[in-house]
């Protein structure tokens, strides 16, 4: 075993001292890529002569991270789902392809996520091949926290990767083979869980409020969520709902340690003033000041009109909406209408011009995101740049999970029920039992409600089979919506589906350049 004294000298260049200082200025630092020079860069094959050589190299890794997920196509996949839909023409036609599942290999949004996400693989693994053997023992904690982070970045990236394609590629070394053939369903999922497993055994229990630092709760929590899937659709194994189930009960049990809780009002999670809460199991933190903005939020979520000038990317199913209990939650999750100024203008002042109605765009009729959009006071909506943060977990879902779990593997009882209703008295929603239905099932409609918005109902439906009930045939027609403009109905969603809803169109195929080079890789 190699053992570096801290007292040894770090030899670098004075303005990465500068940027490292910088860096732990700003709340979640590792969160910030920073200029790295070759010889100490997170992709150099050399054991690390201090701590501060790791630091860091995994800050690099966040960095990365970062850089994939600023945008939308990080969550491209969320457009499948019947929660999301995207404009029907302009130069939305990557989005179109998921949100009418009819995705082409030479999808552009599929191969950036594919090489940003392997970026951070790669980064994750030179870390893990550098520290082979090395220690410092006057930082040991901190050495740990910064491996058990850079495990939990490796195998939330295989994770992020396999909701997408199902199978992947499992490489742990830094070799270049064009030759790796696809893991296995089973072995993608032993891999994510040993890397999330060795994470949980070397964070600390808590860490930044919303951890955007990773603690060991986040890798717990994210285990229940890994538990969920693997019980359902490709591999269906129901053991692994008992391993959700008790997974997700030990993060509700340690909350308080681990700094997790549901936030009282639930409208304040989408702002830019409160994106550091409790509610989040881990945090992707954004600063635009920094170089590093949030490009998912605000016009992205609004129709090109005049009165408000949007980008057209991210808009609300019409049926959805329609079909949300009425609340708290769905005022928190929406916007029906526009405030204007005395110039016709959307506003975050007041509404001297009146408002105009979702029913009323002309470029595109649908219901907004107040998730995406941000409140109009705020004044997000203005640009296409945020510090809006992204929660990848929230608490609420661990005790959705929790709730749904149980009934799965047969072991539901008050506790499980409480975990429900909490959520849904958050949501304005009164307590149900078993008089209403299953617990499994009233939680799995729960999360539809709960997470709409946030990329994830799509992976939902998959592990469900529930596909074809979702999108298929009328499901997605609006009911209820009357166009302002001819006074007439709306009877269509906006995106028809193309492509197949059948299981063998669940994922996504590889990228074609991927392939292309990897011919192990075909489709």
């Amino acid at each position: 075993m190699r053992t570096i004294n801290t007292y040894r000298s770090f030899q670098v260049k004075p303005f990465l001292l500068v940027m490292i200082a910088f860096a732990m200025l700003l709340h979640s630092c590792e969160q910030f890529e920073l200029d790295e020079t070759p010889g100490k860069s997170s992709l150099a094959v050399e054991p690390y002569n201090s701590i501060e050589e790791l630091d860091l190299a995994v800050t690099g890794i966040f960095g990365k991270l970062n850089k994939a997920a600023w945008m939308t196509t990080f969550y491209v996949n969320g457009w499948s789902g019947d929660d999301m839909t995207t404009h029907r023409e302009s130069n939305k036609g990557d989005f179109r392809e998921y949100d009418q599942r009819d995705i082409s290999a030479s999808n552009g949004r599929t191969a950036t996520n594919w090489a940003g996400i392997y970026a951070m693989v790669k980064a994750a693994n030179t870390v893990l091949i550098n520290m082979e053997g090395v220690t410092f023992p006057a930082d040991a904690a901190r050495q740990e926290e910064l491996v058990g982070q850079t495990y939990f970045l490796r195998g939330l990236m295989f994770y992020h990767l396999a909701r997408i394609h199902g199978r992947i590629v499992l490489p742990l070394d830094l070799e270049i083979n064009f030759e790796r053939p696809l893991a296995t369903q089973a072995e993608v999922y032993q891999q994510i869980e040993s890397d999330l497993l060795n994470a949980e055994s070397m964070l600390p229990v808590q860490t930044n409020i919303g951890a955007s630092n990773p603690n060991s709760g986040t890798a717990r929590a994210i285990l229940a969520r890994l538990y969920l899937d693997w019980a359902g659709f490709p591999e269906k194994d129901a053991s692994k709902y008992a391993l959700a189930a008790s997974s997700a009960k030990q993060v509700i049990d340690n909350a308080g340690d681990h700094g997790f809780g549901l936030v009282d009002d639930i409208s304040t999670l989408y702002t830019v003033a409160g994106r550091e809460n409790i509610e989040s199991i881990f945090t992707i933190a954004y600063c635009s000041s920094c170089g590093l903005p949030n490009r998912k939020t605000g016009k992205l979520g609004l129709p090109s009109d005049p009165q408000t000038q949007g980008w057209q990317e991210t808009f609300a199913e019409i049926r959805f909406f329609e079909d949300m209990p009425e609340g708290a939650r769905k005022d928190a999750t929406y916007h029906t209408q526009v405030p204007l100024d005395e110039n016709d203008k959307a506003t975050a002042g007041d509404p001297v011009g009146g408002f105009l109605e979702w029913t009323s765009f002309v470029d595109q009729q649908q219901p907004l995101f107040k998730k995406i959009v941000g409140p109009f006071e705020e004044g997000t909506f203005g640009g296409f740049e945020s510090d809006r943060n992204d929660y990848y977990m929230r608490y609420a879902e661990v005790l959705l999970i929790y709730a749904e779990a149980s009934g799965e593997s047969g072991t539901a009882g008050a506790a499980a029920w409480k975990a429900l209703n909490d959520v849904r008295n958050r949501a304005g929603l009164p307590d149900v039992g078993p008089s209403d239905g299953t617990i499994q099932d009233l939680a799995f409609t729960e999360r539809k409600w709960e997470l709409a918005g946030e990329y994830l109902r799509w992976n939902d439906l998959v592990r469900k089979e529930q596909v074809e009930a979702a999108l298929g045939g009328s499901a997605r027609n609006p009911r209820v919506s009357i166009n302002a403009l001819t006074n007439e109905p709306i009877t269509s969603e906006t995106n028809a589906i193309i492509g197949s809803l059948a299981p063998s169109n669940y994922f996504v195929p590889l990228p074609q350049t991927e392939v292309d080079r990897n011919p192990n890789l075909a489709n």
